[in-house]
């Protein structure tokens, strides 16, 4: 088993699936680490006020909705020097957060690691899914999510314990996860380029801006998801610790909890996803979303709130992994990251939008009524679930695509270097997967 592994490493995807699961733990622990402290550091070391809180929300959800014109600015730029560039500005931005003493001096840090951020959130699923054909995106996906959990616990823990023993100051956790960051930088920069798991010399070109009527459930999926999930994120903790009374260590371990089985069982949801495809699932996950965000409004116990939150925060990935792998079915390689970018900004338009209309309309309701309107958005999802049919909505361009690739396929040899297209982990007795030898190339 051990020596199967390593001849896998040792291959163009085994050696991508490498640089891309270093990328994401590191990924994952930078962020969780930050997000632990970033609260307190903003009330106790720069004493800002709750509508200060609010500010600050929005400025970072900005960068978010720009991103499809940051994606088309760099658009000449491959898809792993893109990612390492916005890892390298998630580093600088929280490094620097441990200068600030007030709003104005954080809000640049904000942005700048928001920005890095927002970018990193649409390029991973593209060069995750690049590593693999289409029939097992989710897989790839699921794995990677799980490695990016891991890497979010080991943070929680660092914060834990290095803030439980007096071993860690805010300055010094900031400057952590900057390293970390740094970290993931340096190991996607060295990702090749790849195309359904072959090796490619060269890049795939991308448009700057990609809107094509051709993606419409794509984009519906993405403005409906954004403003069912922003709604319940803003406000779903909020709502144990103000209306339940829940403390910190209570949260924590709440959090902890997620983390932990969502690492265990992210490969096993990702091989549902292709094992059953996005509208089955999909629409199965949006029936739990409407269940869960009814028990948030309608049942007014400490324990069934709880049960939701758990529920609800470990199935909501599987909404932007399904559209994702949606996507790469029916859009030409050339459109894919350019439309990632395109959905985001679309939830971030949502994003914005729509908990500082809610947040309003909590001042003179009760908290049930945005998990009501966040059901609302859930229920309109649904129909557009049961419309997905990849293989009968590929676009033109798509179709072309597969009939070149057809053509070549059945006009000569696969060159050299590529590999089969298919994404498994080693078994014993098989060479790897059946993944071919070749070398990669930046």
């Amino acid at each position: 088993m051990v020596a199967g592994a390593r001849s896998w490493v040792a291959t163009p995807v085994g050696r991508g699936f490498a640089l891309m699961a270093g990328t994401t733990a590191a990924f994952g622990f930078a962020l969780n680490a930050q997000q632990n402290i970033v609260s307190n550091y903003f009330e106790h070391e720069l004493g800002l006020s709750g509508a200060q809180f609010g500010y600050i929300t929005a400025i970072r959800e900005v960068p978010g909705f720009l991103l499809i014109f940051l994606t088309a600015l760099f658009y000449r730029m491959s898809l792993p020097r893109l990612t390492a560039g916005a890892l390298v500005l998630l580093a600088a931005g929280y490094a620097l957060f441990g200068l600030s003493d007030s709003f104005w001096s954080v809000a640049p840090w904000v942005i700048l690691s928001s920005m890095g951020y927002h970018t990193f959130l649409q390029t991973q699923y593209a060069l995750g899914m690049s590593l693999t054909t289409e029939d097992k995106s989710g897989s790839i996906l699921g794995r990677l999510g799980s490695v990016s959990q891991g890497g979010a616990l080991l943070g929680m823990v660092v914060v834990l314990v290095g803030f439980g023993f007096g071993w860690l100051s805010y300055r010094a956790t900031f400057v952590l996860c900057g390293a970390a960051a740094l970290t993931a930088a340096l190991l996607v920069v060295r990702f090749p380029h790849f195309h359904d798991g072959e090796i490619r010399e060269r890049a795939a070109r991308r448009d700057p801006i990609v809107l094509r009527r051709d993606y419409r459930l794509y984009y519906a999926l993405s403005l409906l998801d954004g403003a069912r999930q922003q709604i319940f994120f803003s406000f779903g903790l909020w709502v144990l610790v103000d209306h339940f009374g829940l403390d910190v260590p209570a949260i924590s371990a709440t959090l902890l909890g997620i983390t932990a089985a969502s690492m265990v069982t992210g490969p096993w949801i990702g091989r549902q996803l292709d094992r059953h495809g996005e509208r089955q699932v999909l629409g199965a996950v949006n029936i739990a979303y409407i269940v869960a965000l009814l028990g948030y409004a309608l049942i007014d116990n400490v324990f069934a709130a709880l049960a939701c939150y758990v529920v609800y925060s470990f199935i909501f990935p599987l909404s932007a992994m399904g559209a994702a792998t949606y996507l790469r079915k029916i859009a030409p390689t050339a459109d894919v990251a350019p439309s990632l970018a395109m959905g985001l900004t679309m939830q971030h338009a949502a994003a914005v939008i729509v908990p500082v209309a809610t947040g309003f309309v909590l001042n003179y309701v009760g908290y049930q009524v945005p998990f009501l309107v966040a059901v609302g958005f859930a229920l309109l999802t649904l129909p557009i679930t049961r419309r997905l049919a990849p293989e009968s909505q590929k676009s033109p361009a798509r179709r072309r695509e597969d009939e070149e690739r057809s053509a070549g396929l059945a006009g000569g040899p696969v060159p050299a270097g590529a590999g089969t297209g298919a994404f498994s982990a080693p078994t014993p007795g098989t060479p790897a997967g059946g993944l071919a030898e070749g070398t990669a190339t930046d």
